[in-house]
This record gives C-alpha cells, sequence and structure tokens, in this order.
C-alpha cells in the first residue's frame, strides 16, 4: 500500500491483539495517526512504541467499549490527542460458542455487549467527527469500517448468538450506509472466515477440539491478511465505496 492517508486519524477498537493489532500497524504503515483503543493497556503501550520506532504516531486509549459512556471518551481523547477523526474501525470482538439449550446466558449478554453494542456506541460517538472530516481536507471522505465475520452470512449450528452479533453488524452497517452516503462518510463491513487469531482460545477446550476438528488443517487467513483487506477499503478513491467484503481461507468451504 503507499502512502494514502498522511494528514488522517483513524480509531481502532480491540487493537491489543490479532486483526486489530494489525490493522493498526497497516493504518499507521499508510500514514494515518491511530488512536489504539482496548482493554489491555500494557499490549496497546508496547504496539504504540512499534509505531512510533517506525516514525508513526500513536495514541493510547485504554477503555471498555462496551461502556457507552467510555465508548465516547475514547472518541472525544482521539479528537483531543490527535485532532480529527477520519477512519473508524470497529473491530472488537468475542466469539463464545456451544450448544444454545443450557448455555451461560452471561456468554450470550458478553457477545451482544461487545460486538454490537460496544460497535453501535463508539460509532455513534464517531459519527460527527467523520462528518466534519468528510467536509473538510485532506481527502474529503471518511471511513466507518466493521469487522464482522462470514458467521454473518451464514448461519451455523453452535453459533447461535455469534451468528446473532454478525449478522446485526451487517444490517447495522448496511443501513447506516445508506443515511451517510451523500456525507462521504462510508460503511464497510469486512466478513473473514477462520483467521489464525486468539479469539478462539476463549472457548472451553472441547469447543476448541470441535472447531479444529471441522476446519481440519486448513491453512487459516492470518491477522494481516484481513487488516490489509481494511487498508485497502479505506483508501480507494472518494467516489468508491466498498459495502461489503467477505475473505476467506482458499481452502475454506
Amino acid at each position: 500500500m503507499t502512502q494514502r492517508l498522511e494528514g488522517t486519524v483513524a480509531l481502532v477498537t480491540g487493537a491489543s491483539s490479532g486483526i486489530g493489532h494489525a490493522t493498526a500497524l497497516e493504518l499507521a504503515r499508510a500514514g494515518a495517526a491511530v488512536s489504539l483503543v482496548g482493554r489491555r493497556e500494557d499490549r496497546l503501550t508496547s504496539l504504540a512504541a512499534e509505531i512510533t520506532d517506525a516514525g508513526g504516531t500513536a495514541l493510547v486509549v485504554p477503555a471498555d467499549v462496551t461502556d457507552a459512556q467510555a465508548a465516547a471518551e475514547a472518541v472525544e481523547r482521539t479528537i483531543e490527542g490527535l485532532g480529527r477523526l477520519d477512519t473508524l474501525v470497529n473491530n472488537a470482538g468475542l466469539m463464545l460458542l456451544g450448544p444454545a439449550p443450557g448455555a451461560d446466558i452471561d456468554d450470550w449478554r458478553r457477545m451482544i455487549d461487545i460486538n454490537l453494542m460496544g460497535l453501535m456506541y463508539t460509532t455513534h460517538a464517531a459519527v460527527p467527527h467523520l462528518a466534519k472530516a468528510a467536509a473538510d481536507t485532506p481527502r474529503r471522505v471518511a471511513d466507518i469500517v466493521n469487522v464482522g465475520s462470514l458467521s454473518g452470512r451464514n448461519a451455523y449450528a453452535f453459533q447461535a448468538v455469534y451468528c446473532a452479533t454478525k449478522f446485526g453488524v451487517g444490517a447495522f452497517s448496511e443501513s447506516l450506509r445508506q443515511e451517510l452516503a451523500r456525507q462521504h462518510v462510508r460503511v464497510s463491513v469486512v466478513e473473514p472466515g477462520s483467521v489464525d487469531t486468539e479469539l478462539r482460545s476463549h472457548n472451553a477446550e472441547a469447543v476448541q477440539q470441535q472447531l479444529a476438528a471441522v476446519m481440519g488443517d486448513i491453512e487459516r487467513l492470518q491477522s494481516q491478511d484481513v487488516a490489509e483487506t481494511v487498508g485497502f477499503i479505506v483508501t480507494r478513491p472518494r467516489h468508491v465505496a466498498i459495502a461489503e467484503l467477505l475473505v476467506r481461507p482458499t481452502e475454506q468451504v
């Protein structure tokens, strides 16, 4: 990717690991100053050092976006610290799988809170600033990229609530895209297939074994693959909007 984001500011949620970590690095390499939002401050600080050591600009913003006030404050701290907001990447997420009968309701609530409500809270706070950036220099366009999932297109057994949250991300993204299109705030949803991240490790060992059996020995996506997809979306010309992009491992059926 060539340097096309100089003078812009990106906020990435869930930046402490996986896709969020890789996306923050990708956008920084493209010239954006990056606000790193997440709950694990030590990891954010390490990532910020990596970005600044490479000549970039990064701001550490510890926050739990499942709290509406904390999400709004994360956006405000970004504006105060970096001066504007051109790109929002809603990446923070949780995947807790298993049969619906007898499931822990708290697990369902946690997924809804972070996968859907956290994304909505951060977006709600960010939209006025994104609209301002789109009406201003340097690019006269702004972006919201929501990280969905293949499970937001296809429903699978043992993923009932996870699928529900990711289908919700897709619906929210498309509705918001229609509302903001004339303001040149582009809204995109990226839907990765199986990615080799720590997301699976949040599940019980038995569930992890089931996932491994289903996927077999296929070569999974890496976080960088998804990060490059996000980078591609936000560096399109002003008149080009990629509303939805599904990316999966070649061998995943």
